[in-house]
Order: structure tokens, then sequence, then C-alpha cells
């Protein structure tokens, strides 16, 4: 018996989802042969709801409902789609939408190669400066992937480096020493899918955040695998991280040579992979410029002037 959770912002999402006397959640037990349960949190207010079943009925009815949870404000009465049927997609550039309920869709001509580059290619290398979504765009991919049962799940890991300073000793145990260089890969997946589903996906290992340093010795199959702030990596780590690719897993680099941080600029395992695997046709390499910029507007302007 497999179970999954699938988490709902509040009483409206949940009202939507269920359909008119829970209409909605019948029909998909119907169709898939599953048991749905839905359950309020009293604290917090938010909802949840458990698909139970075998493994692969309980993979498509879940789908089935991320899918209506995610447009259930443009279509509050849509049906269960029949078991025959796939789950319908969106049109356009759509990729994933926030917990905020934000459709996610690249927003200029390189996000759109970089996107397409990440479901068509194995291994795609992306760089350019800061605020470009190299790393947004690649956790919203991961995401959609996870939810279509494409990859059993997301491991992400950058490099610990100070950015030119030295903080010295961190009290704490590990977790609390290496949080402060990891929390802007949680700020990604708080704004995709919120604390509360990020921690349990999280508590569960679907979703693994760790330093570079613990990936050696690894394989790591049917995974979507990111390397974020890549240019902090020595070669010898870029070579190491690269290799722990197992069967049906893909790999995405992001980091931006304009920022390295480590004491040997030289040395940046970034610059070595371009230099040493560009010529191998299945892997792929999508530049940003300051024109892919979608941060505040000053972020460009500083990115312009600041070469």
């Amino acid at each position: 018996m497999a179970t999954k959770k699938i988490y709902l912002k509040n009483s409206s999402q949940a009202l939507a989802l269920l359909g008119k006397q829970d209409e909605n959640i019948r029909n998909i037990e119907n169709s898939y042969g599953v048991q749905i349960f839905a359950r309020q949190d009293a604290g917090s207010g938010t909802f949840t709801v458990s698909v139970r079943g075998s493994g692969t009925k309980v993979d498509k009815a879940a789908r089935v409902i991320e899918f209506l949870k995610d447009n259930f404000d443009a279509q509050p009465d849509a049906a269960a789609p029949s078991r025959n049927n796939d789950v319908p997609q969106p049109s356009g550039d759509y990729l994933y939408t926030s917990y905020s309920g934000r459709a996610i869709t690249p927003r200029s001509d390189n996000q759109k190669k970089y996107i397409k580059s990440i479901f068509s290619k194995d291994m795609v290398f992306a760089i350019g400066p800061a605020g470009t979504g190299k790393t947004f765009l690649a956790v919203a991919c991961a995401l959609k992937m996870l939810r279509q049962g494409s990859i059993s799940k997301i491991v992400i890991t950058r490099p610990v480096v100070e950015a030119g300073e030295k903080l010295g000793f961190l009290p704490g145990d590990l977790h609390e020493k290496i949080n402060p260089y990891l929390r802007p890969l949680y700020d990604a997946f708080y704004y995709m899918i919120g604390a509360e589903r990020f921690r349990a996906l999280k508590d569960d290992e679907t979703i693994e955040i760790v330093p570079l340093a613990y990936m050696r010795g690894r394989t790591i199959e049917k995974a979507f695998i990111i390397l974020d702030e890549a240019q902090n990596a020595t070669a010898g780590q870029m070579k190491m991280f690269l290799t722990r690719m197992g069967v049906g897993s893909k790999i995405i680099v992001s980091g931006d040579k304009t920022q390295i941080d480590i004491a040997f600029p030289k040395d940046s395992g970034l610059a070595a992979a371009e230099k040493i695997l560009s010529a191998i046709d299945a892997i792929d390499f999508v530049y940003f410029d300051k024109n892919d910029i979608v941060r505040h507007k000053l972020v460009k302007e500083i990115v312009k002037v600041w070469q």
C-alpha cells in the first residue's frame, strides 16, 4: 500500500478541489481504484489530502488531484478526468503553479531554451548573472517531473563557500552550521510548494538538500539533481559531482562566472566543465545575460554597469 499527500492552502481551495458533496474526489476514487481522505489541521487550518492504494494507481490519482489543485481558480467546477484519458496539461509556456497560485512561465527566449534543454537532455549547464532564474526554473522543472513520476526524488547541492567574509566558528549541530549556506534553496521551494509541504517532502527524503562535499561516494538514480553556485566548486569537486549520476537521473548545473568566491578563481569547476565538456552533444550549455534578469529592475542595472 502506498500513500501520497497533497497539501492545500485553505478551505476555499479544498472546497473547489473536493467538489460538490466531494464529487471530484469520489470520481477519482472510482476511476483509479484508490482511497482518498481529506483532513484539516486544527492549528494551521490547512488541509491535507491523502491518497492510498497501489503504487501506480496512487501516482496517477495524485497527478489528477495536483492538476485540479493548480487550476481550480480557472476551472472551479472541473470534474476529474476519466481513467482512460491522460491528465490534461495547460497550454502555452505554463510550467508550474506556485503555492500562492501564480503560474510560473519562462519570461525570455533564453529561459525558454533552458527549459527545453532540461526536458530534452540529461545534463544541462546554465551559466549567467544573478537573477536570471537558473535555479528557480530548475526547481520548477524538478517539481513538475516529480509530479509526473519521471523521477523519484530531487537532490540539490551547493558548495559551502563564504562570499568574501570569514564567519568563523558557527554554533550548533551540522544542520544548524550549514543551514545559512543552503537557505536560498529553501526559499525557492517555499515559494513553489509552501513551507509545510516542503518540510514533509524533506522529512521523507523526497527532497534532499546537502552540501557538495557530502555527495562523494554516492550513485543517485532516478533523481533530478541540481548543483547551485557551481562557480564555487573546484574542478575536482565538479568531476566528483557529475560522476554521481545514476540511471534515470538528470543533472542541472547553474552558476555565474563573475561571482567566484573560492580562494583561487582559476580553479573554478564551472569554467573547467565548460572547457572540457562543451563538445559533448548530449550535454547542453545555456547562457544567460543581463536581459534575462527577472528580479527587481535595479538588479539588471547593477549587472549592466558592474562588469
